[in-house]
């Protein structure tokens, strides 16, 4: 659960400061993601470990408001869910977050769970429950559901998930440091070369960013917007690049889309709610001479 503080500036320390606005929204890689393939007209289903504390409660019904299932949600009593505070920078339009991780027990799949990820057709999963992860990525490479890899930090044994990558979307950060190159293209090819997803593409903020898929490096863009939040454009970028996989898009279109659902959603507060339709999706690349 974030708690996301609108400030003018980020203040002094030992300073106080008026906040210009306050209010709480669901956060985490997979989960936002999630809602923002939700939001753009794909069954999706969370499957995970809460607390039954006041974080916890907020984020089921979070899911439930945007129309992602939660039966798969094991809620445990008397323990602390993952929190985050997240500062937003009006004058230099970005974030600051502080987090904490709870102390949830690790995610171990249940047989529900289990038939959940090899009945989908595609699995989305982050580094935050890595050994939960790997288990599922193994059960979905036995039958045939695809795997979307949100790689954004360099969590211990991430090694051992990332061979389970069909689609590899790394942020640039992770891509040099898990490579120990210096460039991104570089870090694409070997990536694909070490690993063998079907394609590698690396985010790079307001860049945009590099599709790899063995055969030609390309480039994609970050679409120019007014920007009132950017937390959570990557998380909202892996959902939208989700969706678009399963609407049937080749990878370089599931770019084109991912980035643009991602601009939209930077113009509003709330990486959620700030989640546009898929029309308005489609309007928009119009107009920035882009058709789907």
């Amino acid at each position: 659960m974030d708690t996301l503080i609108n400030v003018p500036n980020y203040p002094k320390e030992d300073t106080k400061m008026c906040a210009d606005a306050l209010k709480q929204a669901g956060g985490g890689p997979v989960a936002t993601g999630l809602v923002a393939a939700a939001k753009l007209g794909t069954e999706t289903e969370y499957i995970g470990v809460l607390a039954d504390d006041a974080g916890g409660s907020f984020l089921i019904k979070d899911f439930r408001k945007y129309g992602v299932k939660t039966d798969n949600i094991e809620v445990f009593s008397g323990y602390r869910s993952f929190t985050s505070i997240i500062w937003l920078s009006a004058k230099t339009t970005s974030r600051t977050c502080v987090f904490d991780r709870g102390n949830l027990p690790q995610l171990k799949l249940n047989e529900n769970q289990s038939k959940a990820v090899a009945e989908a057709d595609l699995l989305m999963i982050d580094g935050n429950e890595m050994s939960g992860a790997i288990e599922a990525a193994k059960l979905a490479a036995k039958n045939g559901t695809k795997v979307l890899y949100d790689a954004g930090g360099l969590y211990d044994n991430v090694e051992n998930l990332l061979p389970y990558a069909d689609i590899l979307i790394p942020s640039e950060e992770f891509a040099l440091g898990i490579t120990g190159v210096k460039k991104a293209e570089d870090a694409a090819k070997k990536l694909y070369e070490r690993y063998n997803p079907d394609v590698v593409v690396i985010t790079q903020g307001k860049k945009g960013g590099i599709l790899y898929d063995g055969t030609r490096l390309t480039a994609y863009p970050a679409f120019s917007v007014k920007v009132a939040d950017s937390n959570g454009a990557g998380d909202v970028f892996h959902g939208a690049f989700a969706a678009g996989y399963l609407k049937g898009y080749d990878f370089l279109k599931c770019c084109y889309f991912a980035s643009a659902v991602s601009a939209i959603k930077c113009t509003g507060v709330g990486a959620r709610e700030s989640v546009p339709d898929f029309e308005t999706v489609k309007d928009f690349l119009k107009e920035n001479g882009y058709e789907l």
